[in-house]
């Protein structure tokens, strides 16, 4: 199935884009100048590639801090980049810099074309229906902060429930709050047991109370918990709620179908999936987002202006004002070849062996306590405290000591460190270029810990 990409401006015909859904083919222009193609499909054969392996792909991997190899740990808060997304984006300003959609000329259709087979390949990525339903956004943040502006202040009223989760990330507390207090509707939460899982009895019991949305994350930031969200989203659709479910955890770290969850919206970011920075996603259901009013007025988003008023752009571009991350958008797309050339699957598989490890590893150690379910029910995140070592200190103990970078601190969850009577943890995160060795120097750097602590 081919879709035609055409832009309308007020005066000028933008040729139309025409991109292969089932199979594209796209030209690379490396730093170098060479051209190199690239093709591909949905059944292509998946090398499985060592950790090891990988880890040579990535450049800041190599470099030392403090006088010891880095050892990177807090892939949670953001991931590293591969050669071939560094290069994309280098390319992409050495060779194709314009501004996108509106230009007539060689370099402006070369970016546009590059920026939207970027958006078709992440609307396969998460196996999206079209590529229009792929917003681009800043962050995850920005992704529920349009839903809570646009669609909420659209369809939440006075009075209206909306349920959300004591594990939230503030990204998706704060906007419903905001929602909140601009209508008068009501916020209540799905609380969160001693082991780190939501309650599900007391989800049911609160849907009875007809939401009108419901959010929640795929998998906890701090916990690590993966959330039956395909069972969650049935049930809220059940009680007549739509659903967003915040996947900034989930997408780089499993395959994640969003036709077979029947999200209503999901939102991610490039920078934790190897990716650049300041560029994310909004998925929405393409109804809905018809519906919605924009979240922002400016260039690209209109189809006509007037003095006194406009019209809308179509989707995606509806929600997209301005010049965007054109550079990043080019990067996010490399990433999502680099993911799937290893294999999703695969990739859960290496977190999980790496998470077991880990807590096999770190509950030898004395005085150390771990938060959040067992290995099996958790991603590759694990919130830890040692004694009573402050995180701050052992994260500045485990960088100057062993080169270890891990999160101290409330990981802007601080409702759930409430629940938990905690001011903050300490976090190590894996991903597809952890190895056990990291681990071990993570173990080594916490004992070394105990040993300054121990006067």
């Amino acid at each position: 199935m081919y879709k035609l990409y055409a832009r309308r401006g007020i005066r000028d015909k933008v040729p139309l884009r025409i991109i292969n859904e089932k199979k594209y083919e796209m030209t690379m222009i490396t730093s170098d100048g060479a051209n190199t193609t690239a093709k591909t499909t949905s059944a292509e054969h998946k090398e499985v590639r060592s950790a090891r392996a990988i880890r040579e792909d990535f450049p800041i991997l190599s470099r030392t801090v403090h006088g010891k190899p880095l050892v990177y740990l807090d892939s949670t808060a953001s991931s590293q980049k591969p050669h071939a997304v560094i290069e994309s984006m280098s390319a992409y300003y050495q060779t194709i810099n314009a501004n996108v959609h509106r230009g007539v000329y060689e370099l402006s259709e070369e970016a546009t074309a590059a920026m939207e087979k970027a958006r078709v390949k992440i609307a396969h990525f998460i196996n999206a229906r079209q590529s229009k339903q792929i917003i681009f956004t800043r962050n995850t943040s920005e992704s529920i902060n349009l839903v809570a502006y646009s669609w909420g202040g659209a369809n939440i009223h006075a009075g209206d429930l909306i349920l959300l989760t004591e594990m939230e990330h503030h990204s998706n507390l704060v906007p419903w709050q905001l929602l909140a207090q601009r209508t008068g509707a009501r916020l209540a939460f799905v609380p969160v047991t001693d082991d780190g899982l939501l309650s599900l009895d007391m989800y049911e019991q609160l849907l009875q109370q007809q939401p009108k949305i419901v959010a929640f994350t795929h998998m906890s930031n701090v916990l690590g918990t993966i959330n039956p969200v395909a069972q969650m989203v049935a049930q809220a659709h059940a009680a007549n709620a739509v659903v967003l479910i915040d996947a900034a955890q989930s997408v780089p770290h499993m395959p994640v179908d969003v036709q077979a969850l029947d999200a209503d919206f999901l939102c991610f970011s490039a920078h934790k999936m190897l990716g650049p920075t300041g560029i994310g996603v909004l998925y929405g259901k393409r109804a809905l987002l018809e519906e919605m009013p924009p979240f922002m007025g400016g260039g690209d988003m209109i189809h006509k202006v007037g003095l006194h008023s406009s019209t809308w752009n179509d989707l995606p571009w509806k929600f997209e004002a301005g010049t965007p991350a054109i550079a990043e958008t080019i990067g996010f797309g490399v990433a999502v070849d680099y993911l799937q050339s290893l294999g999703m699957e695969q990739v859960a598989r290496h977190e999980q062996e790496m998470t077991i490890y880990a807590m096999e590893q770190l509950q030898t150690i004395p005085e150390i306590t771990i938060y959040g379910p067992e290995a099996s029910k958790r991603g590759g995140v694990i919130s830890f405290s040692l004694g009573d070592i402050h995180p701050h200190d052992l994260a500045t103990i485990l960088d100057q000591e062993m080169g270890v970078a891990i999160r101290a601190g409330h990981h802007c969850a601080q409702p759930l460190m409430e629940r938990f009577g905690l001011p903050a943890t300490a976090r190590a995160s894996f991903y597809v270029y952890t190895i056990k060795e990291d681990i071990d120097a993570l173990v080594q750097g916490l004992q070394k810990a105990q040993q300054i602590f121990s006067f």
